[in-house]
C-alpha cells in the first residue's frame, strides 16, 4: 500500500515540516515528485521512485545553495499545492502539461512568498502541501471509497475534497504554529 506510505509523508510535512528545514526539504520533494509523477500516468513504483529520487534532489539543491532554502522550500511545496490544485480544479480530465505549467507558476509564488515572509510562509506551504499529499495517499490506497479525494468527478465530491484540505492544512499549521513557538519562546 504505498499511498499510505506518502500519506505518512504528506503527515510528516504537515504537521512537522518547519521544525526540519531537511525534513521539509525531503518530503517536499518526494511530495512534487510523486504527484508529478502521478499526474503523468505513472505506475505506483514508477512513482515512488521519481518521488525518492526528487527528494535527494531538491534536498542536495538546497545544501548547496543555501541561500536561497527558504525559496526552495517554498517552492518544492508550493508545487505540491499547485499539483493539488489543478487536480482540484481539472480532475482527471486535465492535461498534464498544463498540470505542470500550473504547478510551477504556483511553486514560484509560494517560493517567492518563503524567501520574503520566512517562516510564516514556510509553515503555511508544508502545511497545506502536507495535507495535500496525505490525502492523495488515502485516495490511492482505497481508490473505490476515497478516490475523489485527488480526482473529485463530482461537484460534491470536489468541495468534499477542498473541505478535507483545508481543515487538515488548518490544523497543520496550527500545529506548526505551536510547535514553532514553543521552540522560540522570544518571538511572541
Amino acid at each position: 500500500m504505498t499511498g499510505l506510505g506518502v500519506a505518512a509523508v504528506g503527515l510528516l510535512l504537515c504537521f512537522a515540516g518547519r521544525l526540519s528545514i531537511h525534513l521539509a526539504l525531503l518530503a517536499s520533494g518526494f511530495a512534487l515528485g510523486w504527484l508529478l509523477a502521478g499526474d503523468l500516468g505513472a505506475s505506483a513504483t514508477v512513482a515512488v521512485v521519481v518521488a525518492a529520487c526528487a527528494a535527494v534532489v531538491v534536498w542536495v539543491l538546497a545544501t548547496f545553495v543555501f541561500r536561497a532554502a527558504m525559496f526552495v522550500v517554498g517552492a518544492v511545496a508550493g508545487g505540491v499545492i499547485g499539483a493539488r490544485l489543478f487536480e482540484l480544479l481539472e480532475g482527471a480530465e486535465g492535461n498534464a502539461v498544463l498540470a505542470i505549467l500550473f504547478a510551477v507558476a504556483v511553486a514560484a509564488l509560494v517560493g517567492l512568498a518563503a524567501q520574503r515572509f520566512h517562516e510564516n510562509a514556510v509553515i503555511w506551504a508544508c502545511a497545506f502541501g502536507g495535507a495535500g499529499l496525505v490525502l492523495s495517499g488515502l485516495a490511492r490506497a482505497w481508490p473505490e471509497a476515497l478516490g475523489f479525494l485527488q480526482e473529485p468527478d463530482t461537484a460534491t465530491g470536489a468541495v468534499v475534497s477542498a473541505a478535507a484540505w483545508l481543515l487538515l492544512g488548518v490544523l497543520g499549521w496550527s500545529v506548526q504554529r505551536r510547535l514553532a513557538s514553543r521552540r522560540s519562546p522570544a518571538r511572541r
